[in-house]
């Protein structure tokens, strides 16, 4: 929902088609509306929404960024299996009219008999008795496929009366035969459950206390990681390391090791140290975290290892590392220029977007900061180490009281103070990042007047001159309104009234306003070095062009 359709031409109606198959198939529509412009006081965006030029509703002005959905009631059909969706702005509509998504459903007819209720009750009966949870049960009993005949027509009066011996003797020994071969296939099938059962509570955390050599313990109590997979064996993380070779890194987890799953899926494998600060916990909620929670901006969890005092997290490998190493030129001799670095904050605010309205409950990552923004072969950015992740229980909830935990001078100075957690923290913790891929400077820097990198951009602009803020390496190669939208963006950031914050929704929006103006400046990302160059293309097609937070599109478009 943070992008959306116009037309081209301002005073145009904007139609959008589909063709149904077959012609005469009932479906269901779903529209989707919010207003993602500021308008300033004069302006209107008020229209009429049309089906096969029957009107559907309005007149219709979108709520400011609140998505509101109009649905049919009743199915919907198009003549011909040509339908088309017009959006035609009243008389006093300054704003051309907007769309943000459309959905449209077709009623799946059922024509062979239901599944008889008794035998749905019989299944969930012996779900039930033998506790079979774990399995996981495929397809809806209540909608089965299609079959021939009545299966519940077993016989007929007079159908099953036969007059020669024979013949009754091969009625009778058929359904002997076959319920005896179903009731052994039942027993083999609850047998084989059982043992995989004992075999995989075996698998559990200690039945006692685990103590490690620097007196720090682990508590049978502490519940284990559920799940059915992913989960490696400490013989087979030495193995995928090749005893430990090649370091990738270290943290306050322990030390990161390159390695390889079935010999050729690269993966970084980060293994607990006995005197890692963080300790079960924070390893036990990133797994179940990165278990759950899949986006093509968090780093993918391959596996991990839980047994006994050995931890390890197994993940996606990341070629090019964090940010950080990019930033300060440790990794490698180019310079990120300044639409590569808005191309990775954009991606990074995406993965936070997620974990802020696509997690169910929303979570919290807590430490938000350049060194766990990590790079793929192209770039992509994905965000790391979430074993300081919190969720919010109960769904409404706008803040969480935690103890305090973070990286000082990301740290949002209002949870601080009052150890109360909310996303826009995060928020907090992300305005710093931006400042940093503007400016190319440490966090915290006790030379400088004003040792916070908030305080410091702060004094500097109230002089007005961006590029005393800007990254020198950079050579004043960026479009200065980009950077200007982004400096802006980062200190609303930094208000500290978490209320004042913009949450992390908007603030896709604008980063992806800037990256669009930088776009159109160069036509291509670039990450520049002495001796060459590497390139990080980002193409649309002619059909749509995103210009801010708005898809323009042609008069007519087809979905």
């Amino acid at each position: 929902m943070s992008t959306a359709a116009t037309p081209l031409n301002a005073n145009a109606t904007l139609n959008i088609t589909w063709t149904i198959e077959p012609p005469t198939t009932p479906f269901y529509s779903y529209i989707h509306f919010a207003e993602l412009q500021s308008l300033r006081a004069n302006d209107t965006r008020e229209f009429n929404v049309t089906l096969n030029g029957e009107n559907t509703f309005g007149p219709y002005s979108p709520k400011p960024l609140k998505t509101e959905t109009i649905q049919d009631l009743s199915p919907e059909q198009c003549n011909g299996g040509g339908c088309i969706l017009q959006l035609v702005e009243t008389l006093k509509s300054t704003l051309p009219p907007l769309l943000n998504a459309i959905e449209a459903f077709t009623v799946i007819d059922f024509p062979q008999v239901e599944t008889n209720e008794d035998d749905v009750t019989g299944i969930k009966n012996v779900q039930n008795t033998y506790g079979l949870n774990r399995i996981s049960w495929q397809g809806d009993p209540c909608v089965p496929k299609h079959v021939e005949g009545n299966p519940h027509l077993l016989c007929t009066d007079g159908l099953c009366v036969n007059k020669g011996d024979g013949h009754k003797k091969k009625s009778i020994i058929a359904p002997v035969v076959a319920s005896i071969a179903s009731i052994a296939i039942l027993i083999g099938a609850l047998v084989l459950f059982f043992v995989l059962k004992k075999k995989t509570q075996s698998k559990g955390p200690p039945a006692a206390y685990v103590q490690a050599s620097n007196g720090r313990s682990r508590r049978s109590a502490e519940p284990a990681i559920v799940t059915k997979n992913k989960r490696f064996t400490y013989s087979e993380v030495m193995q995928m390391t090749n005893n430990f070779q090649r370091v990738l890194g270290k943290g306050g987890f322990g030390i990161v090791y390159h390695g390889l799953v079935n010999g050729t899926e690269q993966v970084a494998i980060k293994i607990l140290s006995h005197s890692s600060s963080q300790g079960y916990k924070q390893f036990k909620a990133e797994v179940e975290l990165l278990l759950r929670v899949h986006h093509k901006n968090l780093v993918g969890l391959v596996g991990y290892c839980d047994e006994g005092e050995n931890l390890a997290l197994i993940y996606e490998y990341m070629a090019n590392g964090d940010l950080k190493e990019h930033m300060s030129g440790t990794r490698n001799h180019f310079i990120l220029n300044w639409g590569t670095r808005l191309k990775i904050v954009v991606e990074s605010a995406q993965g936070l977007e997620y974990l802020h309205n696509g997690c169910k409950p929303l979570m919290v990552h807590r430490d938000i900061k350049t060194t766990n923004i990590l790079l793929n072969e192209q770039f992509d950015a994905k965000l790391a180490d979430f074993g300081l992740s919190r969720s919010f229980p109960i769904e409404g909830e706008t803040h969480v009281s935690t103890a305090v935990a973070g990286t000082p001078g990301y740290l949002d100075p209002e949870y601080y103070r009052t150890n109360w957690l909310t996303e826009k923290s995060d928020v907090y913790s992300f305005g710093v990042v931006l400042l940093e891929i503007i400016t190319n400077q440490p966090v915290i820097d006790q030379r400088r007047e004003k040792p916070h990198i908030a305080e410091w951009v702060g004094e500097v602009l109230t002089k007005g001159d961006i590029k005393n803020i800007m990254d020198p390496s950079l050579n004043g190669d960026y479009d200065s309104t980009s950077v200007w939208k982004a400096v802006e963006l980062a200190m609303c950031c930094l208000n500290p009234s978490s209320a004042r914050r913009p949450n992390m929704s908007q603030v896709v929006i604008e980063l992806n306003e800037c990256l669009t103006s930088e776009n159109s400046r160069g036509g291509a990302i670039r990450d520049m070095d002495s001796e060459g160059s590497i390139e990080v293309s980002l193409t649309f097609g002619t059909e749509v062009t995103p210009i801010g937070s708005v898809v323009y599109m042609k008069n007519s478009a087809s979905f």
